[in-house]
């Protein structure tokens, strides 16, 4: 107990206090962004209309933050520490900017993409600075300071959303990220080096397999604008099409986006990405739950934030108690993981579109399915991360680790657009009735994904016992940070 102590203590000592602080404080403003804006779009669209954009303001932000994720080492490459932090900043402000005066949906999304770009480099950097501004036996304890940012964002990001949107000024929460962030730039000039120690050869990027990657999630996006569902099928037929290149691409180009064979059947990161891809996804329709719930069961904007945030403290809470686990504990954190989501679901399919005789019992249900489904994901996901960094060959490690954040952001965007062409397709837009018939069908199909998760899991979890277990360290080194 005195070493885990100790090392938080060297973590925030004198010498490296500032940047530790200048590293959660980035990631922090991505998170809290996120939270904030899940809250306020309900009143965003009461204002300004919009929509049957709803979705696109998660997918654009997330999908620009995977293309920053991908560029940030370039980046850091190029400008250095303190350059590389201050243009993504300086990106970030620009987007908060354009969302704050933004007098329809079309210039609001623009502000989001800018947001998106600027918070992936800023979310990227973070991890990437770690090895450059802390000792070795630092590290564990700075990845667990950034993952704790997180479920600080979820306190602050409902709350500040909430107060300004019951105010009836949204447009406030997006001004309040200026001077919030203006500070942080200030601080990142006064605190991070301006050059790198030792300089890195570039590196070419996997440029056609980004496009794929992203054109697939913006395809799904544009067919959820259409009511047709033929329209509909159309964009899931063009996204599977551009995967299927992607995966071809990936076995051929001399510069890949994932780790090696890693999209080959026979692979165990195959499994595990797929496993990843699924829980994702199978959360996507959290983005409409604070729209639900102001229209269908009267909640207020900040508590409707609040309520929504109940899935990021269930995955949390999970994630920090299942942390510690190994061999067949993990294991079974990982099948059952997906199994508990799927409740989740089924119990909102059940509590968000049917308002039962007894308000309190009909919100309770839906507080229960939330913090499930959060739970669900976060049970096995330390163990999921951290077999992709076992499993992944040895001179594929960084591109491992790299591969996390992209399958995830990805998958968060994929997600958000199911969700989006879900509801515009069950009608969300032709008032209560439409809502309560979307969340019927979204929280209905979404299980499906949770119930594909289960299966797939359990697959991976066997052929990975058939052919032996793989040494733990890794685990224990994570719990230990």
């Amino acid at each position: 107990m005195s070493g885990s102590q100790n090392g938080w203590a060297d973590l925030f000592s004198a010498e490296n206090r500032g940047s530790a602080i200048t590293l959660s404080a980035g990631v922090a403003l991505y998170a809290t962004n996120s939270y904030i804006v899940i809250t306020i779009l309900p009143s965003v669209v009461q204002d300004i209309g919009g929509l049957a954009w709803y979705a696109w303001n998660t997918t654009l932000y997330v999908v620009c933050s995977i293309l920053g994720s991908a560029l940030s080492a370039r980046l850091m490459r190029t400008a250095g520490p303190r350059g590389s932090y201050l243009m993504a900043t300086g990106i970030f402000i620009a987007g908060a900017a354009i969302c704050t005066a933004a007098p329809n949906m079309p210039v609001l999304l623009v502000g989001r993409a800018l947001q998106g770009l600027g918070g992936g480099f800023l979310f990227a950097l973070s991890y990437a600075m770690i090895n450059l501004l802390f000792k070795e036996s630092l590290w564990p304890r700075a990845m667990a300071l950034i993952s704790a940012m997180w479920g600080i964002a979820t306190l602050i990001g409902p709350a500040v959303g909430g107060i300004f949107a019951e105010l009836h000024a949204w447009r406030w929460a997006f001004g309040l990220l200026l001077p919030v962030t203006s500070l942080f730039g200030l601080w990142v000039w006064r605190i991070l080096p301006k050059a790198q120690r030792e300089k890195q050869a570039d590196e070419p990027l996997p440029l056609m397999q980004l496009a794929l990657l992203t054109g697939s999630v913006l395809v799904v996006s544009a067919g959820s604008l259409s009511s047709e569902g033929l329209i509909n099928l159309l964009g899931f037929v063009i996204a599977v099409v551009m995967m299927l290149i992607l995966r071809h691409r990936e076995f051929t180009a001399d510069v890949r986006l994932l780790p090696r064979n890693a999209l080959r059947r026979s692979s165990p990161l195959y499994g595990l990405y797929l496993v990843m891809s699924l829980l994702i996804i199978g959360l996507g329709c959290e983005l409409f739950v604070p729209y639900m719930l102001q229209h269908l069961h009267g909640q207020a904007p900040l508590a409707a934030g609040y309520i929504t945030a109940a899935a990021a403290a269930g995955w949390t809470l999970s994630e920090v108690a299942s942390s510690g686990w190994t061999g067949r504990r993990a294991d079974n954190a990982i099948v059952c993981g997906p199994v508990i989501l799927a409740a989740g679901l089924l119990l909102l399919l059940f509590t968000v579109p049917v308002a039962f005789g007894l308000p309190w019992l009909n919100i309770s249900g839906v507080v229960l399915g939330l913090t499930l489904a959060g739970f669900g994901i976060g049970l096995g996901w330390p163990h999921l991360l951290t077999r992709v960094l076992q499993q992944a060959p040895e001179d594929d490690r960084e591109k491992a680790g790299a591969s996390i954040t992209v399958v995830q952001s990805f998958a968060s965007a994929l997600g958000a657009a199911l969700a989006g062409t879900v509801a515009n397709f069950a009608g969300v837009s032709q008032g209560d009735a439409g809502a309560a018939s979307a969340a019927f069908w979204m929280f209905l199909l979404f299980a499906i994904p949770a119930f594909l998760a289960v299966w797939i899991a359990w697959r991976s979890v066997k052929a990975r016992q058939a052919s032996g277990n793989a040494p733990e360290h890794l685990s224990r080194d994570l719990s230990q940070g």
